[in-house]
């Protein structure tokens, strides 16, 4: 084709609405004139037109096969060091298995916190990260007993500040009648329970969080750049993103579904790419993304 036939061509060509916005606030930004804005829009219409597959080309076979081939070079190495933070992580095979498979619960939830401005800081950021770390009340105790005489549950502690804690906690629950003693803390169903019932009120108990957020076992403080971020073991996006200090437009979790159920399908489909392309260029592989985004696509399709 002649470079006037190609040129009429593109001509013709209608490019989308929010491309051609693009274009109009790159052209305004870099202050292009019309002859050079003319050229900006005929080379993205070259990209646009070169992006697009003939009607009937097995796009999905071609995408698996460009995906599949290079995960057959994938170690089976189910865990790596996240740099100096210490925190394991699933990586290779196993991890893209786990994000194209939807896994309901990734193997090993982490997330990745990032605060705001004002708290950016060694000292902000530890005080965020103890604030966070979910103790329970196992956590917390000496000793537990079962007192079949009293058909009670005593707890002993020797720290008084944690025997105020665990007994408020304790009050909170309106099945449970709370003694305080000098070193222990009774616990009584105020309904009548057999035996059994009392060994798993006991392990109910030993559960109850006191403290820190739900699911997140530990937390760990790193330097990323100029900024102090936070990586946990667990996960729990929305309570995370209701504390005040967190900056709720980069903080991110591995966890897909807890991502759709919190911030919808679209941020869902979003790290479905994101954690694929990860993956594969941490084990050196280059994967076309446009293969990554047609099996998000695919995957998000119905909002699910």
């Amino acid at each position: 084709m002649s470079k006037q036939l190609q040129k009429d061509y593109l001509d013709e060509v209608e490019l989308p609405e929010k491309i051609m916005e693009e274009i109009e606030r790159v052209a305004k930004a870099r202050k292009l004139n019309q002859k050079q804005k003319e050229k900006l829009i005929r080379e993205v219409k070259r990209v646009y037109l070169n992006s697009r597959f003939e009607p009937g080309e097995a796009i999905g076979i071609l995408a698996a096969q460009s995906i599949s081939e290079p995960a057959t070079q994938m170690t089976m190495r189910t865990y790596h060091f996240a740099g100096t933070a210490g925190i394991k992580v699933t990586q290779g095979l196993p991890r893209l298995a786990e994000i194209f498979d939807a896994k309901k619960e990734p193997e090993t939830p982490m997330m990745t916190i990032y605060l705001k401005s004002e708290y950016n800081n060694l000292k902000d950021a530890t005080r965020i990260a103890n604030k966070i770390v979910r103790k329970r009340i196992i956590d917390l105790i000496d000793e537990i007993s079962v007192n079949l005489e009293k058909m009670s549950i005593d707890l002993y502690l020797s720290d008084k500040r944690n025997m105020s804690t665990v007994a408020k906690q304790l009050k909170k629950n309106k099945d449970f009648k709370v003694i305080e003693y000098q070193n222990f803390i009774r616990v009584i169903s105020k309904k009548e329970i057999s035996v059994k019932d009392l060994e798993k009120l006991k392990y109910k108990i030993l559960d109850m969080v006191v403290m820190g957020i739900k699911d997140i076992e530990n937390a760990i403080v790193r330097k990323e750049g100029d900024r102090w971020v936070i990586n946990t073991i667990g996960s729990n996006l929305e309570e995370v993103l209701k504390m005040p200090e967190v900056d709720i437009r980069k903080t991110y979790t591995n966890n897909i579904h807890e991502v759709a159920k919190v911030l919808g399908i679209e941020a869902a489909r979003n790290l479905i790419i994101r954690e694929a392309s990860k993956t594969l260029q941490e084990q050196g592989l280059d994967v076309d993304l446009r293969h990554l985004i047609l099996v998000a696509d695919i995957m998000t399709f119905y909002g699910k």
